[in-house]
């Protein structure tokens, strides 16, 4: 597959197989992750890889009890990291580290495709709730969760806008 067939063909997964996700593919994530680019390369970000059963139920109800998330065999939590504000301020609080925890996720979602896994990127959730749930520090901010598996379906492909309604060209 080339890059961007992985991009059209990827789909958010919301059924999962009870599959183990091998630790090789693990590890890729784990390096698709923090080879993101970042903001001034601070990486002001982290990410919680959630295995544990129980805790991926509470995850899912602390995301409006959206429960494909606790049937995923790996759920991941990105959380931008508020450490940045002491280099960028309030930008690179409010925008720099949300774009830093993205493009990290997308590298992710991408290499997940390829390796034949499913996603789903979830952003519908109680803030508090997940950091309460991981005991996250202060300066840890969940932005996103991303439930990580085997897929157990296939959806089609949703529509989208042309690239004249989504470009536009300045010369």
């Amino acid at each position: 597959m080339n890059l961007l067939d992985i991009i059209k063909n990827r789909r958010s997964i919301r059924k999962f197989e009870d599959k183990k996700i091998p630790e090789e593919v693990i590890d890729k994530l784990a390096e698709a992750l923090i080879w993101a680019p970042s903001a001034g390369n601070l990486q002001s970000r982290k990410f919680y890889f959630v295995f544990n059963q129980e805790i991926k139920k509470e995850l899912a109800k602390a995301a409006l009890f959206q429960d494909f998330i606790a049937q995923a065999p790996l759920v991941i939590v990105g959380c931008t990291d508020n450490k940045i504000e002491k280099r960028y301020g309030e930008r690179g609080k409010n925008l720099y580290s949300i774009c830093d925890v993205a493009a990290s996720i997308q590298n992710m979602l991408l290499l997940t495709h390829e390796q034949g896994l499913g996603t789903c990127w979830i952003g519908a959730f109680k803030e508090k709730e997940i950091s309460k749930i991981l005991n996250l520090p202060e300066n840890l901010i969940p932005i996103a969760l991303v439930s990580v598996g085997f897929p157990g379906e296939e959806p089609l492909a949703p529509p989208r806008v042309s690239k004249s309604e989504a470009i536009e060209i300045v010369e």
